[in-house]
C-alpha cells in the first residue's frame, strides 16, 4: 500500500522536473511565420517589367515560368485574378508574388470565399517557394499567404483584411 501512495508523489516530482526544463527560444523563433513583406506594390512593373520580375504577360519561350499562376487565372471565377508581379528570391527573403484582383468582384465575396481564393493561390505560390500578397489597383493590401520555408513541414499563415469593402455612397437628392 505504501507503493501506491508514493506513486502520485513520484509522478508529481517527475512532472515538476519537466516543467522546470528550459524551453529553447531558438525553436520558437525558427517556427515563426514571417509577416507579409512591407515592400510597396509596384504597379508600373505591369506595363514596364524589368528582367527580374514575372507578370501575367511574361512568356518564357524555353518552358514554364515560375510561379505558374496562369492556370489559376484562367480558372478564376468571375475574373477575380487580374494580374500579378512575381519578384525572385534574394539571399535574405523568399520569392514574393503580388496578386492584383478585380476590386468589384473581391468586394462581393464573403470572408470564406476570400480565404479560399488566397489559400488556393498561396498553395500554388508556396510550391515554387513564393509568399503571396493580394492587392487591388488602389494598392490596398487585401490578404496574404506567408510561409516559413525553413521549417519542415513548412509553416504558413493566411491573413485576410476583412475591413476592406467597396463603399457605395448614396447621393442625397
Amino acid at each position: 500500500m505504501s507503493c501506491q501512495k508514493s506513486l502520485p508523489i513520484l509522478l508529481g516530482f517527475g512532472l515538476g522536473a519537466v516543467l522546470l526544463l528550459p524551453i529553447s527560444p531558438v525553436l520558437a523563433e525558427i517556427a515563426a511565420v514571417p509577416l507579409p513583406s512591407d515592400a510597396p506594390l509596384e504597379l508600373d512593373l505591369l506595363t514596364k517589367p524589368n528582367s527580374n520580375v514575372i507578370t501575367a504577360n511574361t512568356i518564357n519561350p524555353q518552358g514554364l515560368t515560375t510561379p505558374s499562376l496562369w492556370l489559376a487565372q484562367a480558372n478564376s471565377e468571375n475574373k477575380l485574378l487580374d494580374n500579378w508581379i512575381a519578384y525572385p528570391a534574394t539571399a535574405n527573403t523568399p520569392g514574393r508574388v503580388d496578386v492584383i484582383v478585380n476590386q468589384q468582384v473581391w468586394s462581393i465575396l464573403d470572408y470564406l470565399e476570400r480565404y479560399s481564393f488566397v489559400n488556393r493561390l498561396g498553395n500554388v505560390a508556396r510550391k515554387d517557394v513564393y509568399n503571396l500578397r493580394v492587392f487591388n489597383y488602389q494598392q490596398e493590401l487585401l490578404g496574404s499567404y506567408t510561409c516559413n520555408f525553413q521549417t519542415s513541414p513548412i509553416s504558413c499563415r493566411i491573413q485576410i483584411n476583412s475591413l476592406n469593402r467597396l463603399v457605395l455612397q448614396q447621393s442625397s437628392e
